[in-house]
């Protein structure tokens, strides 16, 4: 049924809840200073209250990574893990949520291990959803970014990947979507390699294979600030964080509308979202029988 065109719809994306990170990067202490996310909690709890009011309701909510901040083995983190599920749990039940795994849920270097152990909590680290003939695709970024640890996992994700895109193209969907953790490049698609985007090479051999599929949109977080860009027509949008704010951003959420021509978006802070909902130039769109 989902295979089919059914009317524009949208959905919302939040990244780096990363409950721990406001403490440490206060403290100045991002390994061990994480004792500490009464803060994070706040904004998790404001982030489901402003979704569950929203009229007509979001299609799914995904979260793009860094749900919280403790790494594998760290002391804080079953209980960062723990709180976080009891904010989520509030969110209305008719809107399905959406986990895409972050460096700090896996590991900077991801093990089998602490794959598992991800999966275990939050489900697959990768996998594909169709709705209303979109069709989406989860990605472990972690992969991409460094698999020494588990080369064989990478290469799985790869063949898995070229298996879905075949069929994307069988299927005929309207658009083809990507959430990752971590951007394929910040601004600019040859722009140098560091900690917030992924490799030049790798990033480009990615980029071309989804401009190949014919991918409209990257969705991805990690760099708790707003920024994006453009290659060949894929579009590669990064949202700041619901959580710790690293420029001049504010706590927010992104609201996604999915037309049959285009893929429209918006960053809203929470305190926008929650007390006015979303504007009503989307909502007309939204309004839409195309």
């Amino acid at each position: 049924d989902e295979y089919q065109w059914k009317g524009p719809f949208y959905f919302i994306q939040g990244a780096d809840p990363q409950f721990g990170l406001m403490k440490a990067w206060a403290v100045g202490d991002t390994n061990n200073g994480d004792d500490e996310w009464g803060e994070e909690i706040k904004l998790a709890e404001q982030a489901v209250q402003a979704i569950n009011k929203l009229n007509p309701k979001p299609k799914f909510f995904v979260l793009c990574g860094d749900l919280i901040h403790g790494m594998p083995g760290t002391q804080w983190r079953k209980d960062q893990e723990q709180d976080l599920k009891n904010v989520l749990k509030n969110t209305d039940q008719d809107i399905p949520l959406v986990f895409v795994s972050g460096n700090h849920d896996i590991g900077n270097t991801p093990t089998r291990e602490t794959i598992d152990n991800y999966c275990k909590n939050w489900g697959d680290d990768y996998f594909s959803f169709w709705v209303g003939g979109v069709f989406f695709l989860v990605l472990n970024s972690q992969l991409y970014f460094d698999s020494s640890k588990c080369p064989e996992l990478k290469q799985a994700q790869d063949v898995w990947l070229d298996e879905q895109l075949a069929v994307a193209e069988k299927h005929k969907c309207k658009h083809i979507i990507v959430f990752q953790h971590i951007p394929l490049f910040l601004r600019k698609p040859d722009e140098d390699h560091d900690y917030f985007n992924l490799e030049k090479s790798v990033r480009q051999e990615i980029m071309e294979k989804f401009h190949k599929a014919g991918i409209k949109a990257v969705f991805s977080g990690h760099y708790h600030r707003n920024a994006g860009g453009c290659y060949r027509g894929l579009e590669m949008v990064v949202s700041s964080a619901i959580g710790c704010q690293l420029g001049e951003d504010t706590h927010g959420l992104r609201v996604v509308v999915v037309t049959s021509e285009k893929i429209v978006h918006r960053y809203y802070s929470l305190n926008e979202l929650g007390s006015q909902g979303i504007e009503k130039e989307l909502l007309d769109m939204l309004a839409k029988q195309n």
